[in-house]
């Protein structure tokens, strides 16, 4: 892997300006399931009695969002890309309380353009 690209270049297009893409590596994912806590739920029922953002559920998201995001780069690392094109996310759930996290996109090689 070049030193000048990192594996942290990921976009939500599907090219990277200023590089060009030599190698798809294919699609990578990063997977998390979450709950809530009983005590985390109280704390948003108390929450939205005052109304506004409910923190304790951002909270959550964010963390289930950084965590599907972090094993889909390394997902890409492992197969030997430096970057990700295509990337999205998407949320379900799985039962009452518990949600998966699923970050996604295509691993690629690129490099510097000419």
């Amino acid at each position: 892997m070049p030193a000048s690209v990192s594996l942290h270049m990921v976009t939500t297009g599907n090219e990277l300006p200023g590089y060009r893409i030599v190698r798809p590596m294919g699609i990578v994912r990063g997977i998390t399931v979450r709950s809530r806590s009983v005590v985390g739920n109280l704390g948003a029922a108390l929450q939205t009695l005052v109304g506004g953002n409910i923190t304790i559920y951002t909270e959550l998201c964010e963390k289930a969002r950084e965590e599907a995001f972090e094993l889909m780069l390394q997902h890409a690392a492992e197969r030997g890309a430096n970057a990700v094109i295509g990337m999205r996310y998407d949320a379900n759930d799985v039962a009452e309380g518990v949600t998966e996290v699923l970050a996604y996109g295509t691993a690629v090689q690129v490099e510097p353009a000419a």
